[in-house]
This record gives structure tokens, C-alpha cells and sequence, in this order.
């Protein structure tokens, strides 16, 4: 495949705490094959990891290159932390090297809810990304570029709980949907006091039991499917070298 058929094509991943998704985007950020998802294993390993993802884009179409979204703090291509896998044995893992060696193509990684915002976003004012799945991701932009990254999912919201512990899928399943959305409108209060962004974009998998009839007009659900397709924009040069500038990017 090349740029005269549609391409060049980007492998996009988005690594989840309950599932790891992937699908072949064309020149336009658009899929080109129904995305493939398989369950994230327990307590999965770095090696694990890179394992899982090469069978998944096994059954995908030829690409040219690589986007990974990594539900943690990454930077220079390397994972910083992973609340979801365990961050002691990922620190310091070079995500983006090896998947790039594994699959022999060009990798870049970046955080999922910032992929998931390069999707999203429109270029203009300060806007908001949160992912509500596993747990909770956050992504800033001010004017089309990323921000450095503000890791909300660690902070506290109510209490002693953090926002994964308060908003994360455990948390909903446990109080149910009633009073889980009663808590996610208290949390959009609260970042918009803390940010007072113009727009705020609600994805991942649980932004779908959002009750959007009540949610403020500067608020909207967004599809899932964006943490995929958003990785396209990372081959864009100059929001790649944003992202190096403040030390998500890699090599």
C-alpha cells in the first residue's frame, strides 16, 4: 500500500485497562477495517504486552507505521507510570522502541486520552479531554496543542478517593449508574472550576452511561473509537514535535 491508494496507513492502538483495540486508519484518519479488540491481560507485563498487541494486528491489513496510546504517563517514548498494570514493572519501558521493532515499522506513543483528544478537538479556545473507562485520563489543550500532562486520575476528588477510584468502572459498578453519574457531574464542576476550559469532550467506554440530556452545553460525549483514529495525528510533524517539546514524544 501507499500514498496512492489511500495511504499512508497508520496502525492505530489504543491500550486499555480491560481491552487492547487496534484498527488501520487510510491518509484521512479514517478506519479501513472494523477495529479488532481482544481483553487486556491481569497484571500484564512489558514482553506480555508487546505479545498480545503483535497478535491482534495479525489479521489487520499491511500499514506503514504506528500510533499507541498507553493509559499512564509516557515520556521520550518510555512508559513513566501504569496504574493499571502495575507501574514498578513498566517504569522505564521503551513502549515505542520495541513495538516498532516487533512489528518492524515506525512507532510513535503518546497518552491514550491525549490521542483520544487529537481526534477530538477543534484547535481553538482551552479544551478538556476526559476518558471515562478502567479507569480515568486526562488530556489538556490550549489552542491545538497538548499541554503538559496533568494526571487527574491520581488526584484526589472526594475524600481520600482519586479520580479512578471515584469515577473508574469498579466505582460504577459497585454504587450503579444513578449515583456514578451523579458523581461525574460533580466531577465536570469541579474541572471546570479547576480549568475553566471552554469545552470539555467526555470519551472512553463508560462516557456512553453519561446521561446527556443533563450534561452543560459546553460539555459532549465522544466516541470511543477517537482513542484509534486520533492516533493519526500524531504523524503530523508539528503536533509531534509539541508533544517533544514537553517531553511526550519520542525519539
Amino acid at each position: 500500500m501507499n500514498a496512492n491508494d489511500g495511504g499512508p496507513y497508520t496502525l492505530g492502538l489504543d491500550i486499555g485497562g480491560t481491552g487492547l483495540k487496534g484498527s488501520v486508519l487510510d491518509r484521512n484518519g479514517h478506519m479501513i477495517v472494523d477495529r479488532a479488540r481482544v481483553p487486556t491481560p491481569k497484571n500484564c507485563k512489558p514482553d506480555q504486552m508487546v505479545e498480545v498487541l503483535t497478535k491482534l494486528v495479525k489479521p489487520l491489513p499491511p500499514f506503514d507505521r504506528i500510533s499507541v496510546g498507553f493509559p499512564g504517563v509516557v515520556r521520550n517514548g518510555k512508559v513513566v507510570t501504569a496504574p493499571h498494570f502495575g507501574t514498578d514493572r513498566w517504569r522505564d519501558f521503551p513502549l515505542q522502541q520495541k513495538l516498532g521493532e516487533r512489528l518492524g515499522k515506525p512507532a510513535r506513543l503518546s497518552n491514550d486520552a491525549e490521542i483520544q483528544g487529537l481526534g477530538i478537538i477543534t484547535g481553538y479556545g482551552l479544551e478538556v479531554v476526559l476518558t471515562l473507562g478502567t479507569g480515568v485520563g486526562s488530556a489538556i489543550f490550549a489552542g491545538g496543542r497538548m499541554t503538559p500532562h496533568l494526571e487527574l486520575a491520581h488526584h484526589p476528588i472526594h475524600k481520600s478517593e482519586t479520580y479512578n477510584e471515584y469515577l473508574g468502572a469498579a466505582a460504577r459498578k459497585k454504587i450503579g449508574s444513578k449515583k456514578w453519574n451523579r458523581r461525574v457531574f460533580r466531577m465536570i464542576e469541579i474541572v471546570q472550576t479547576l480549568l475553566n476550559y471552554d469545552v470539555l469532550y467526555i470519551g472512553g467506554g463508560n462516557a456512553a452511561n453519561v446521561d446527556k440530556d443533563k450534561l452543560p452545553d459546553n460539555v459532549k460525549i465522544e466516541s470511543n473509537d477517537m482513542g484509534i483514529t486520533g492516533g493519526l495525528r500524531l504523524w503530523d510533524d508539528a503536533v509531534w514535535q509539541s508533544a517533544r517539546d514537553i517531553g511526550h514524544g519520542g525519539d
